[in-house]
Parts: C-alpha cells; structure tokens; sequence
C-alpha cells in the first residue's frame, strides 16, 4: 500500500509539474513573456524546478506527464490561433461593410443625379410644348390678321414678326433673319437658290405654310418659326446653332 501511494504521488506531483509547465508556455503563446528570451525572470525559475520534479519521476510517467503538457499546449495554441483568426475575421468584416456603405452611397448620389436630369428633361420638353402651342396659335392668327400688299418695307416686316414670334425669342429670330437675308422676304440666293427671310432651301418648302409664300412675308415668318421649333427647339437654340456653325 505503502508503495502504490508513492507511485500516485508521484503521478499527482507529475501532472501538477504539466500543469505548471502549460501554464508558463500559455504565456508565452499569449505574449506574457518579458526576457528576450521570451520569458520573464519567474517563469524560468519555474519551469527549471519543475523539469527538476519531472526528473524524479519514472520513464513512464515522465512520458504521461510529458503527453499531457503537450497536449495542454497545443490546446493553448489552438486558442491563440481560433483568437487571432476571429480578430482578423472581423476587421475583414468591418472592411467589407465600409466597402458596401460607401458603394451604396455612391450608387444613391448617382441615381440622384440621374433623377435631376430626367426631371430637367421633361421640365424642357414641357416649355417647348407650350411654346409651340402658343406660337402656333398666334402665327395662324396673326397671319390671317395681317392685310395682304403687294410690297412691304422692312419696318413693316419686323412688325409682323414681332407680332407672330413669342418675345422672349423674338431677338434670336431677328438675329438669323438679319444674317440670312436682311429681312428682304424676296431675296434669293444666286449659288442655292435658297429663298426669303430665313432662306429657305428649296423656297417651296415654305408653302406648308401658304401658297403665297413668294410673295407674303407672314407666311414667311410663320414657316421659318415652324421650323426653328421643330428642328432645334426654339428661335434662340437655332441661333445659338447658327453662331456656332455659320448657317442652320
């Protein structure tokens, strides 16, 4: 009895040394250790009584103790390890989300601008519209209005278009009739034929707006008012056109 309890103790006193053992090299694992040699001054104490103890151990036992050490450090290991794998996890995870953030925001700010730009679109669209509605109406009506003559000066010519052309484009018409014929409703050009206030090119084209387009400086201006609508939008759109091209 007296040896069987030896042997225990002296197991128990082994694994306590493992314990002790496991310990000191779970911290060195975690970063505890101080020494340059990566322990401090007390656990190389330590761990020099404790393989002093394992020494007086038997073969076999030294082997179990020495299993179970082992075995306690790798598990220390493994949770340094599974430690450092989360904390690197979630900075992964926290990059990812400030990645989707800002790719979210920026998709936001560009849908944002694209919303702006429709709505101006159709702001646009909407303006023309009503000014070609309005142009229209008072073309047909101020046409018909206006006394036919036989010849016009152009101060009476100007009046009529002055009537017939929405003010606010009234000046930009001006501008291309100044350059295009010098509000002369006969004039022809000798190289294209083009004829009339806005030269038209062929000068039938302007009998859409009345057979008597040689001759009638209204039907003249209602055409060319026509066409800068549908063609660039407005008076002062065909004008920007022309200063940027020479000719419309």
């Amino acid at each position: 009895m007296l040896e069987g309890n030896c042997v225990s103790g002296n197991l128990v006193r082994g694994l306590a040394v493992a314990s002790a053992t496991a310990v000191t090299t779970v911290g060195a694992v975690a970063g505890a250790a101080q020494s340059s040699t990566g322990q401090s001054v007390n656990d190389t104490e330590t761990t020099a009584s404790n393989s002093t103890l394992l020494a007086d151990l038997p073969a076999g036992q030294q082997a179990q103790v020495q299993t179970v050490a082992l075995a306690q450090q790798a598990d220390s290991q493994a949770i340094a390890a599974d430690t450092s794998a989360r904390k690197t996890a979630a900075e992964a995870a926290r990059k990812e989300a400030a990645k989707a953030a800002i790719a979210k925001q920026q998709a936001a700010k560009q849908q944002a601008l694209e919303d702006a730009k429709e709505r101006e679109e159709a702001r646009q669209k909407a303006s023309r519209s009503s000014t070609d509605s309005s142009s229209t109406g008072s073309s047909a009506t101020d046409n018909s209005s206006l006394a036919t003559q036989s010849s016009y000066t152009v101060a009476q010519v100007r009046a009529m278009a002055q009537q017939m052309v929405p003010s606010d484009q009234f000046q930009c018409f001006s501008n291309i009739v100044d350059h295009e014929s010098g509000w002369n409703y006969k004039a022809v050009n000798p190289s294209s034929g083009a004829y009339g206030l806005v030269q038209a090119y062929p000068g039938s084209k302007m009998s859409s707006a009345g057979a008597d387009w040689q001759t009638n400086p209204a039907t003249q201006i209602k055409w060319g008012l026509n066409y800068m609508n549908d063609r660039y939008g407005s008076p002062c759109d065909a004008w920007a056109f022309w200063q940027a091209n020479g000719s419309y």
